[in-house]
């Protein structure tokens, strides 16, 4: 079974972050294991506090998972500091992993802030240089692009500006956008590829970017190629989102495992 890791902050409601990554990884067929940077108490109404873990600890979980799995494939979610993302991107560039998405969770949908503003410049210079594919949402593509998006050839034109800092593809959400369809833009090689889905009215959509994410890291590591793999997960996705769950008092989760019920 292929071994995927993901490297994020924990949700105490389960719907996002570490709880997302492991259950999305384990729906699309890979063996998930973790490293905690943060934990968050959260629910589907808000994040009310978030604790940094230190620094020590984040390395020796790294060491520990790299020393003893075949890890196929990683993915980052939360890394609230400039400390964590420059420990994290050191690791990586230490163990090397083949496959690498990186998910640059900056703020909560209930605008609590994920990242410090310090920790965005360590992001665009250590971690995404590394990553095989990043996926921002509209609000995270405008702050690493440092432009507005409201329209798809808005996207574009960010998709581009990130790329030009060093990774392989960029893949930006269009979920925030106000178009009939939910249209995500990939920016490959010089090349555009576009994945369009149905537009769900719901507003349980807790935990969409972290899950999404972490379904693109299963499917590179099952061995599919990048758009292929988007394709599988913007499936997936979807689907979860269609089965939302009717849980909580706010924005409820997606469903993870929708084709069992």
């Amino acid at each position: 079974m292929k071994q995927i890791l993901t490297i994020a902050g924990s949700d105490s409601g389960g719907g996002a972050g570490i709880q997302a990554d492991i259950k999305a990884i384990s729906a699309n067929g890979g063996y998930a294991m973790s490293a905690i940077t943060s934990v968050t108490a959260q629910n589907t109404v808000a994040v009310t506090d978030a604790f940094d873990l230190p620094i020590q600890l984040i390395e020796a979980q790294l060491d520990a998972v790299f020393s003893d799995f075949n890890i196929a494939s990683v993915k980052t979610g939360m890394l609230s500091s400039s400390g964590i993302v420059e420990t994290v991107a050191q690791k990586l560039r230490q163990y090397t992993p083949q496959t690498l998405v990186v998910d640059p969770v900056m703020i909560s949908k209930s605008k609590f802030t994920l990242l410090k503003a310090e920790a965005i410049n360590s992001l665009r210079l250590s971690l995404i240089p590394l990553a095989t594919v990043i996926t921002p949402n509209i609000y995270e593509a405008e702050l690493l692009a440092e432009q507005e998006i409201r329209t798809t050839d808005d996207a574009k034109s960010a998709a581009k500006t990130i790329a030009k800092l060093g990774c392989n593809a960029v893949l930006v959400k269009g979920g925030h956008l106000d178009d009939e369809k939910a249209i995500d833009v990939l920016y490959a090689d010089s090349d555009w590829s576009y994945f369009e889905a149905e537009r769900i009215a719901t507003e349980n959509t807790h935990g969409t970017g972290c899950t999404y994410s972490a379904a693109i890291a299963t499917h590179l590591a099952l061995g599919k190629e990048l758009i292929e793999a988007i394709q599988a997960s913007k499936t997936y996705i979807t689907n979860a989102i269609k089965h939302a769950l009717e849980i909580g008092k706010g924005q409820g989760p997606t469903n993870h495992f929708y084709f069992l019920t």
